[in-house]
């Protein structure tokens, strides 16, 4: 005689999950990834909407006219890898560009001639690769808007510095952290009142815009969560338009907003204004807790990547679309330059 058991729906719900079993497997892989085992087949609430079948994405065969780069950040450098060979390794996985950071010490730093700022800019292009901009962690511990007067004026001293090294190196973008109400890593420092953010920050572009006109280079206004500054589009805006300066521009970083916002919505009110660009890759999955491992390689996290690039497009944006990672991998970390331009091409319609 043939077992049938198995077909029978008394069978069936031998096998269901309880409630408290399904919640704690829900919290450990998801509900999405249990609906597609069957785990959660029969289940009402949530389940029951997720145990459809969704139909299969279809990859956008549009093609966008923007270029691909990535920050050196991604790469093991200094202590693995030399600026020549992260250069070479960018150039043959199909980068346009890299953007460089500039740094205390090391190749890009205030200990090198600017002589020796445009050989290493020659290096890039000989590579095959061009700068797509300059990049710097040290308007952090040298805030433009910092309580301690002396690191304010250090801080200043190092974005004029950043201006011309920019220049030497063969770019026109300079990354700018306006300043910062608080800095959560730095918990014990006094937090900035609002107004007073505002006016240092703005007193301190102003500073040195005579410095962006005679070399030509952008200063780009970074959007970034953790410093309670400039949260809003509309606060970017304003400040980026009270210098009424064309060399006073937006650095747009995607992921920067994605623990609370959205980028496609920041793309279309920003427009224009964006001369450059951060695509970093983030998780809501993760909480609202502030730590760097939310930052995810690129396609591993919640952006709507789609709808970002449809605005990034609509706003007429053609310049770089620079991944930003902070976590070379530990073993063979030249898969990840080369996975991070497989998924840029998939992206740009390159594929």
């Amino acid at each position: 005689m043939a077992d049938n058991d198995s077909a029978s729906p008394t069978s069936q719900s031998r096998y269901q999950l309880d409630r408290r079993e399904l919640l704690a497997y829900s919290a450990a892989f998801g509900s999405s990834f249990l609906a597609a085992q069957g785990a959660m087949a029969g289940q009402e609430s949530d389940a029951a909407s997720t145990s459809k079948k969704p139909k299969a994405s279809v990859t956008p065969s549009k093609r966008y006219a923007m270029k691909k780069s990535i920050n050196m950040w991604a790469f093991p450098y200094p202590n693995r890898m030399s600026l020549k060979e992260c250069f070479e390794l960018a150039a043959d996985a199909g980068f346009d560009g890299i953007e460089v950071n500039y740094n205390l010490e090391d190749d890009i730093s205030p200990n090198q001639s600017e002589a020796d700022l445009q050989r290493i800019g020659q290096m890039a292009r000989k590579a095959g690769i061009e700068i797509s901009g300059l990049c710097s962690f040290l308007f952090w511990p040298y805030s433009l808007t910092s309580n301690d007067p002396e690191r304010r004026k250090k801080g200043g001293e190092l974005a004029r510095k950043m201006i011309y090294a920019a220049k030497a190196l063969g770019t026109d973008n300079l990354l700018v952290v306006p300043g910062a109400v608080y800095i959560p890593w730095k918990p014990e420092d006094e937090p900035v009142p609002n107004d007073v953010c505002h006016q240092r920050a703005t007193a301190a572009i102003k500073a040195v815009l005579p410095d962006a006109h005679k070399t030509g280079v952008s200063l780009n206004i970074e959007n970034i969560f953790a410093n309670a500054f400039l949260m809003t589009p509309s606060e970017v805006n304003a400040f980026v338009d009270s210098f009424q300066d064309p060399l006073v521009n937006v650095h747009f970083d995607t992921g920067n907003i994605m623990q609370f916002q959205f980028p496609e919505h920041w793309v279309k009110q920003l427009g224009k204004r964006i001369k450059n660009t951060h695509l970093k890759e983030y998780s809501k999955r993760a909480g609202t807790e502030f730590h760097l491992e939310s930052f995810r390689p690129l396609l591993d996290g919640t952006t709507n990547w789609p709808a970002v690039l449809e605005a990034l497009d609509k706003v007429g944006y053609r310049g770089y679309l620079t991944f930003e990672y902070f976590h070379p991998f530990d073993h063979w970390p030249e898969a990840f330059i080369y996975q991070t331009s497989d998924a840029l091409d998939w992206m740009l319609g390159r594929r």
